[in-house]
């Protein structure tokens, strides 16, 4: 039997990068709101967090954001319920508001960051544009490598409910306490140290 030619099956479409890259173009030139942004909102789409407080370990993104917000701390996205399941409509929408809403509480509840000193970005895609949300994501993610994304994980957790607390805290809420349900964890926790020497190597 003849091996498989991968080449016969690898698709690739320099239009759709093309489309990518306008979309964060798009988003790039999109105002920057203090977070939570000044009034509720619709639409589901891509967003970015930057830091602009005292917390002494991230210094070094403080100085980048310190004449225009260029480094997020932080990438996320909000999809439409369904939208795996291609069962989406119109009146269906978790908006990009109720997710930055809940970045909001996790902010307020730790007790090393304060929420002022934080603001946002966001880009809404609707209609055929929500099937960019994930790439446009990535894209991001792979180009600013935020921290909260790549060095320190658990940001975006939520509380597992009852009778799952036996996992450990996230190397977030480590580094940022306060989450009520993230102390109810008891699994292994993670060297507190090696996080931090990670995050000053990384932001080095």
């Amino acid at each position: 039997m003849n091996s498989v030619n991968a080449e016969l099956h690898t698709f690739r479409s320099p239009a759709f990068r093309s489309v990518v890259e306008e979309a964060i173009g798009f988003f790039e030139g999109t105002p920057v709101h203090r977070l939570p942004p000044p009034g509720r909102f619709k639409g589901c789409g891509v967003y970015a967090l930057y830091y602009l407080g005292g917390y002494d370990l991230y210094t070094p993104i403080v100085c980048s954001n310190r004449d225009a917000c260029t480094l997020p701390i932080y990438v996320g996205k909000a999809v439409p319920p369904g939208w795996r399941a291609a069962r989406v409509t119109s009146t269906e929408r978790k908006s990009l508001y109720a997710r930055l809403r809940e970045h909001v509480r996790s902010i307020q509840q730790a007790r090393n960051l304060e929420v002022g000193d934080f603001c946002c970005r966001f880009a809404i895609l609707q209609e055929v544009e929500s099937d960019l949300i994930i790439p446009v994501e990535a894209a991001l993610i792979r180009k600013y490598r935020p921290l909260w994304n790549s060095v320190v994980d658990g940001f975006g957790n939520h509380d597992p409910g009852s009778g799952r607390y036996n996992q450990a805290r996230s190397e977030w809420d480590m580094v940022h306490p306060g989450r009520p349900w993230a102390d109810k964890l008891k699994g292994e926790l993670t060297n507190l140290e090696e996080v931090v020497e990670r995050i000053r190597a990384f932001l080095g």
